[in-house]
């Protein structure tokens, strides 16, 4: 492996997935002797994740005019008592 003019290096795919890196992801290097580690940063440097981003991209965006009872309702169908009175 070898570091580019910019300082740059690859990280293999495997060892990113291995170490939970993602892109993006915030990392510090740290210098132990004659050897650099690669860490991940501590969660208050990291950016949102995947799932806040998508959570955020989608609230609000949705158009469903329904209560949450209304569609609780819905789902579940009639009541026992509601049945019995169709019946009579």
């Amino acid at each position: 492996m070898k570091i580019t003019a910019e300082g740059q290096v690859t990280i293999p795919r495997e060892l990113r997935e291995r170490a939970g890196l993602e892109p993006g992801c915030e990392v510090d290097l740290v210098l132990e002797g004659a050897t650099v580690r690669i860490v991940k940063a501590p969660p208050e440097r990291q950016g949102k994740s995947r799932g806040e981003m998508l959570v955020e991209r989608l609230r609000g965006a949705g158009d469903f005019k329904m209560t949450t009872d209304e569609v609780l309702a819905l789902m579940r169908g009639p009541s026992a008592d509601e049945e019995e009175r169709r019946r009579e």
